[in-house]
């Protein structure tokens, strides 16, 4: 008889719970694998211009979406925890990697498109499986760079005190990096993952509907479904859209965001008395498993010995440059200077003999309209989410119900008010170039919502507690507690919005329905007509204004923010 007798022989026999949780990964295995076969068949064969409005067809169209979305995900965790990871642990990469990373976030969605899609079509020539890719390309593109900010973000601000406690404990490297950095990275990454995937929807009608110069594809999905009803100006399509997107949030939600949610609460830094949440049904499910359960508890014993291999030199056993550090830096200063000076100049080749100078202004004009219609947006976003991400990150219950309703509403896409817009604005006869700029607010407001719900759910119990003590309420209370303590949180949600706000240009500048088309002056605008026409010189110079304008923008004040907030608004 073993130790713990028969009792523990019982525990590792299957039970009920396990029989539904064997049938739910059947499932989806099943699922992922006729997905996958349909990947694989010619274009012709896939009805791929077909797309059908009736409902019965949606829930096979949503399996395909959220496939997508998901294979998308994961592409952006492993950009994520190595880009992002490069960029904070690198001074010198960041030098490079920090602008590229900026200047990838601006690329609108239809800018990658117009290059992407010849590439993903060619390394799968007459298959779907090149537009299939291309299509998750599109997706990673409006889920990467949130997640990679907020991971860059992460890192940067983890408290000097627990960096030291790693130092006198003597972990490696390697050990600091999975047991101290990740672990304070997560619910800022958790919170960021959710929005991200919000923005994934919010750009799956172009991601599944590939229109570029001669090239017409609609792959199988929720994307396509909405762009066919808006084209066809079908109400009742575009409202059972909606129920079949809100369906699959739900499902999402309750199976990996919420059980999510709920274990990265064990990672925050607040050390008072917070209210508990109550487990969601799938971990009180899981817990109720015998072998799923042993499963799970194997698999994090075997990570946890991963994390806590002793990879690196230990801090006690400083390791000498080769190469002194100056040396180095003057290096690589000088190989960056070469680098610029030869894209500097083969930039200015190109452009001298494809563009006149009057058109480089004139995009630098419409450059500067979205400019405004960017800082705009999240100025309004700012004053309206931040007071209210408080109050929901401040109480576990309202941020637990503030959670679902924020993903639904941050997944709208922006094609499906189209119809509102479009039909008021002609029936009053309403300025575009105004009445437009809401559908803007839709991609950004949500970035600084998360963060700022995130934030303000990890703000450490005893400082809030200590606050009540001595009484401090009203403006006192914002500008010397609250506000600072959100602050790297909102920087981050910030950037990550001003940079969603461009990219969004080109939904929201732009809409159409039916017969009806209208246009709001912009760079949005300008790079959606050219990728329509294909005329990639065009779109290629709305992507290098728009990446400077980024670029200007970020150095000019989004940065030096985030460098402020991250010396002195750190709780250490």
């Amino acid at each position: 008889m073993s130790e713990t007798g028969l009792p523990g022989n019982l525990r590792v026999r299957p039970n009920l719970a396990d029989l539904l949780g064997l049938l739910a990964i059947m499932a989806g295995a099943a699922v992922i694998a006729t997905a996958g076969r349909h990947m694989l068949v010619p274009i012709p064969a896939s009805e791929t211009g077909t797309i059908h409005l009736s409902p019965a067809w949606l829930p096979a169209y949503a399996v395909r979406t959220t496939l997508r979305m998901f294979a998308a995900l994961a592409a952006s965790l492993v950009f994520t925890f190595t880009y992002a990871v490069w960029a904070a642990k690198s001074r010198r990469a960041a030098q490079v990697l920090i602008p590229l990373l900026d200047i990838l976030q601006s690329v609108p969605i239809l800018g990658f498109l117009t290059f992407t899609v010849v590439f993903f079509l060619g390394l799968f020539p007459g298959r779907m499986m090149g537009a299939e890719l291309a299509a998750i390309f599109t997706i990673f593109t409006s889920q990467a760079w949130n997640m990679a900010f907020a991971m860059y973000q992460a890192l940067r601000t983890v408290p000097p005190d627990l960096e030291e406690a790693a130092r006198c404990f003597g972990l490696t490297p390697w050990q600091r990096f999975w047991r101290l950095e990740v672990p304070f990275a997560i619910p800022s990454l958790v919170w960021n993952t959710m929005i991200s995937m919000s923005g994934g929807w919010f750009m799956v009608v172009y991601s599944e509907t590939i229109t570029v110069g001669s090239t017409d594809i609609a792959l199988p999905g929720i994307g396509s479904y909405v762009g066919v009803a808006i084209e066809q100006r079908n109400i009742g399509a575009i409202f059972y859209a909606i129920i079949a997107m809100l369906a699959v949030i739900t499902i999402y939600d309750q199976l990996l965001f919420r059980p999510l949610v709920a274990w990265s609460a064990r990672f925050s830094t607040d050390d008072g008395a917070t209210m508990a949440a109550p487990d969601p049904w799938v971990l009180t499910l899981l817990r109720r498993t015998h072998l799923l359960r042993q499963f799970c508890l194997r698999l994090g014993d075997t990570m946890t010995r991963i994390g806590w291999l002793a990879i690196g030199p230990r801090p006690s056993q400083p390791v000498r440059a080769i190469i002194p550090s100056r040396l180095m830096d003057g290096a690589w200063g000088m190989a960056l200077a070469v680098c610029a000076l030869t894209i500097g100049w083969k930039t200015w080749t190109y452009g001298s003999s494809h563009y006149s100078v009057a058109q480089v202004l004139h995009v630098v004009m419409l450059g500067g309209i979205t400019l405004l219609r960017v800082m705009g947006t999240v100025i309004v976003a700012s004053l309206v989410w931040v007071p209210l991400g408080i109050w929901l990150g401040l109480s576990p219950r309202r941020a637990r119900h503030a959670q679902m309703a924020a993903q639904f509403m941050a997944a709208f896409p922006a094609n499906l008010f189209f119809p509102l817009m479009v039909i008021g604005i002609v029936h009053w006869h309403l300025n575009s170039n105004i009445w437009l700029t809401p559908l803007m607010l839709l991609g950004t407001q949500w970035y600084i919502l998360f963060n700022i719900v995130a934030g303000a759910s990890s703000y450490p119990g005893d400082l809030l507690e200590a606050a009540r003590n001595f009484h401090v309420r009203g403006w006192l209370w914002w500008r010397r507690i609250m506000l600072p303590g959100i602050m790297p949180y909102f920087i981050t949600g910030a950037l990550t919005a001003s940079g969603g706000a461009w990219n969004a240009a080109i939904a929201t500048e732009v809409a159409s329905w039916g017969d009806t088309t209208l246009s709001a002056q912009g760079l949005g605008a300008y790079i959606a007509h050219a990728t329509v026409a294909g005329a990639t010189d065009r779109v290629g110079l709305g992507m290098a204004i728009m990446a400077g304008f980024v670029l200007l923008l970020n150095r000019v004040l989004w940065r030096p923010l985030a460098n402020y907030a991250a010396r002195h608004y750190t709780f250490d």
